[in-house]
């Protein structure tokens, strides 16, 4: 890859290995670089252990999404999801396990995948993007077994509340929709932008970043980040943060966000902004927490860079990988 490419690179994707030695990253070239973890935080870790241990092409359109499972990288592109063995992407091996492709109506035009959760106690993968549909495949069998319909334009994020049997999107058209797993049937749909103290006419209606935890959701994009009570439909903090964010994670009493703007917010779940701490990129999309580990327990930021920032405290940048 020469340097105009590396200049106009970004970061969409990340997900940890289930034994939380190794990230892999997804960029806007349709390339997946894996990086080892216990290299780059070793003591005696050199500028080449923060470099790939392999680098890939995955698909044709940028990688949107990325998800481990027990055994598998799962990987979105244009249309399709593959899976690679994490034991095989450690020897260096990247030959693709399997690739499915949702069943869209037209062959005509591929719509990217934006996102992708898996429903545990289904074993099944939930995956939304730009035909306006959520598709649900069976992990087992590999066969797609039910679609379901109600956004009407395209699908930015996905939740899975496991406990409630209860699948949330976000999209385009401003909704946040909550779908029982068991019916595919849409529940409830609530409008963001339609809340006075949430709306953000200047930035658009759209859902970017939606996240659940227990009775809470938190979303955010064009309407203010805010945090929601899933019983009551309403929202109890509104977070003062400018720009659109794009992915936003509940962390012990806190709630970690990333957007526009070049730093991770950190807020408190009564509404207030604690800290915003200072990253690479000028625009971030993408952040993940690798909680698997205690060895590489670290937070990683990715975003309008070749570069992704690794924070081993969650108070400033210990220093960057390079895709």
């Amino acid at each position: 890859m020469g340097p105009v490419e590396h200049l106009h690179m970004s970061v969409f994707s990340q997900s940890f290995s289930p034994c939380g030695r190794f990230l892999a990253a997804g960029n806007n070239y349709g390339e997946i670089a894996v990086f080892s973890l216990s290299s780059a935080l070793s003591p005696d870790a050199t500028d080449l252990s923060k470099k790939p241990i392999m680098t890939f092409t995955a698909h044709e359109g940028p990688v949107f999404s990325l998800l481990s499972t027990e055994s598998h990288l799962l990987s979105a592109g244009m249309g399709e999801v593959s899976a690679w063995s994490w034991a095989e992407l450690i020897k260096r091996n990247s030959k693709a396990a399997w690739t499915r492709r949702p069943n869209y109506k037209s062959s005509l035009e591929i719509p990217e995948i934006n996102a992708m959760a898996i429903n545990p106690t289904e074993n099944s993968l939930v995956i939304g993007g730009g035909d306006n549909n959520i598709h649900i495949m069976d992990l087992e069998s590999g066969v797609f077994k039910l679609v379901l319909q109600g956004h009407t334009d395209y699908i930015h994020c996905l939740s899975v509340r496991e406990r409630e049997g209860e699948i949330l999107s976000g999209g385009e058209d401003g909704a946040v929709r909550i779908w029982d797993c068991r019916t595919g049937k849409s529940v409830h749909c609530v409008e963001v932008f339609k809340y006075e103290d949430c709306a953000r006419p200047q930035y658009g209606k759209w859902i970017s970043c939606l996240t659940t935890d227990s009775d809470w959701m938190l979303c955010g994009g064009g309407p203010s980040l805010s945090l929601w009570h899933l019983r009551s439909m309403s929202p109890t903090s509104i977070f003062p943060i400018s720009g659109c964010q794009r992915q936003a994670t509940f962390y012990q009493d806190m709630i970690l966000s990333v957007g526009e703007g070049q730093f991770v917010s950190h807020c408190l779940l009564g509404g207030e902004v604690k800290a915003q701490i200072p990253c690479t990129p000028h625009s971030l999309n993408t952040l993940a927490l690798n909680l698997s580990s205690t060895e590489h327990r670290v937070l990683t930021v990715g975003g309008s860079s070749h570069q992704i920032d690794v924070f081993a405290n969650l108070s400033y940048r210990s220093f960057s990988l390079s895709f």
